[in-house]
């Protein structure tokens, strides 16, 4: 499985703390922790003792312990001791399953394989911009497939009829022709333009504004977008926005949305009820959409001019042979 080899979000880096906690990565159960102030830890969430959720146990003395009889994990996985036999010396096959686990972006990244070469974390070249302040939104679950979101993150063609009054309005359907090429990755589009009565929490008028979009990874993805000079309070505002999706299923979903944006005094909340509100207006209609896998047979559903952008990025999936599209 291709999807394996790549890196995943799981979690809020900040959500891992003194506890361990539970998450999910293309159908597999992992529980996540951390020794104090070192790496977050990604196992298997499973005791190879008897299959006790090792989620349910707790972090102890710098050893993830086990609920059920008490063994107790050092980081990495060896097992360093088995309360019933104070005496006995664990082998090394009694040790728990780990992958491969970074931090980045503000989130906890997971790799499931790593018997492929490893093709790193998706780029934020935001993120080493200070004069851009950084923060996550999320998580939310949307019961349908990651490439459904990537897809519907791309499409402007959308913002005036889901996002109406916000990013766009009826009246001004019309969207640029953009410029698309195909990367190793993914796919970069350049020259997208769309009108937008508001396009970010400072507008203070209607413009029109210029984004683009990159495809990092098969189910991560960036945009930038800038708006008509003037047009906000903040002066020479401009904005990153990464989208990162953990396929929990073939047809469910984790999304986090890192944000990158010229305001230093707003508080998060207001910052993150903006992306919020327009995220909440994409997520009934992606969960709409059947099937949930997204169909990567060209002929499977109908296409016009405006959808250049995501048929590059079904050509991209089938490239890079994805497992959660239906060809």
């Amino acid at each position: 499985m291709m999807e394996a080899t790549l890196w995943h979000p799981v979690a809020l880096a900040s959500a891992v703390g003194a506890a361990p906690l539970a998450v999910t990565l293309l159908e597999h159960a992992l529980v996540l922790w951390r020794d104090g102030a070192g790496p977050v830890q990604a196992w298997a969430d499973r005791c190879p003792h008897r299959g006790a959720r090792l989620s349910l146990g707790r972090v102890q003395g710098g050893r993830l312990e086990c609920p059920y009889h008490g063994w107790q994990f050092e980081p990495g996985g060896r097992c360093a001791a088995v309360p019933a036999l104070p005496a006995f010396q664990p082998p090394a096959s009694h040790c728990a399953t780990a992958f491969a686990c970074r931090e980045a972006h503000g989130l906890v990244w997971v790799r499931l394989d790593a018997s492929a070469e490893d093709s790193g974390l998706p780029a934020f070249p935001a993120e080493d911009d200070p004069e851009l302040r950084k923060m996550n939104c999320g998580p939310y679950d949307v019961a349908t497939s990651a490439p459904r979101i990537v897809e519907n993150f791309l499409d402007m063609a959308h913002f005036s009829f889901v996002h109406e009054g916000w990013l766009g309005l009826r009246e001004h359907p019309q969207i640029a022709d953009p410029v698309v090429q195909d990367t190793p990755r993914g796919l970069r589009a350049t020259g997208c333009q769309a009108w937008q009565p508001q396009s970010n929490l400072h507008a203070t008028a209607a413009s029109l504004v210029e984004y683009s979009y990159e495809v990092t990874a098969p189910y991560c993805a960036l945009l930038t977008k800038v708006p008509e000079a003037g047009s906000t309070a903040v002066a020479h505002w401009r904005e990153s926005i990464g989208l990162y999706i953990c396929p929990l299923t073939p047809e469910t979903s984790r999304v986090w949305f890192r944000l990158a944006v010229a305001d230093f005094e707003s508080p998060d909340e207001k910052l993150a009820a903006f992306q919020h509100t327009i995220f909440t207006q994409d997520q009934p209609v992606l969960e709409s959409q059947s099937p949930k896998r997204l169909p990567l047979d060209p002929k499977a559903e109908r296409h016009v001019v405006c959808d250049r952008v995501s048929v590059a990025y079904r050509r991209a999936l089938v490239r890079q042979g994805v497992r959660f599209g239906v060809l």
